[in-house]
């Protein structure tokens, strides 16, 4: 059988004030773990689009990409034979206010401040690598336009 490959395509935000970063705890198969806001891009967006979406359903925050960071691939092979890669784009920006009147999203128990060596410390407890590579790259300065990803007209249709 001949299958065609695509990766999971996600998006993430590096939310930094004061020398500490805006993480997630959430439940997944594997237990309790630490995330930037982050989550799926869903059809019909941008990734600048998912990014806010995502942030806000995930910190109950509006969030407004200003840079991105990187562009990411990732593969988690597990245990019970899942294989799966995943793209990520990751933004960096502002961080508004909370919205009082939303819930978490299902699954994340809570958000997190943590300072770089708090999240370094606590790797082992990541969903994923790219954790803490997005937030070594936001620290290294790394910042591309927003204007680098385009999206066709025919994504919104």
């Amino acid at each position: 059988m001949n299958t065609r490959w695509k990766p999971n395509v996600t998006v993430a935000a590096v939310i930094e004030q004061d020398g500490r970063f805006l993480l997630v705890e959430e439940h997944t198969p594997e237990g309790l773990r630490l995330n930037n806001p982050a989550g799926h891009l869903d059809c019909g967006e941008t990734p600048a689009q998912g990014c806010r979406r995502e942030t806000l359903e995930e910190t109950t925050h509006a969030f407004e990409p200003r840079a991105l960071v990187g562009i990411y691939l990732s593969r988690q092979q597990k245990s019970d034979g899942s294989d799966t890669t995943y793209m990520r784009f990751a933004f960096c920006g502002e961080l508004g206010a909370a919205d009082t009147s939303r819930a978490l999203d299902h699954g994340i128990v809570r958000t997190v401040w943590m300072t770089p060596a708090e999240i370094r410390a606590t790797v082992a407890r990541h969903r994923s690598p790219m954790v803490l590579k997005c937030i070594e790259d936001y620290l290294a300065g790394r910042r591309y336009p927003l204007e680098l990803l385009v999206t066709d007209a025919s994504v919104g249709a």
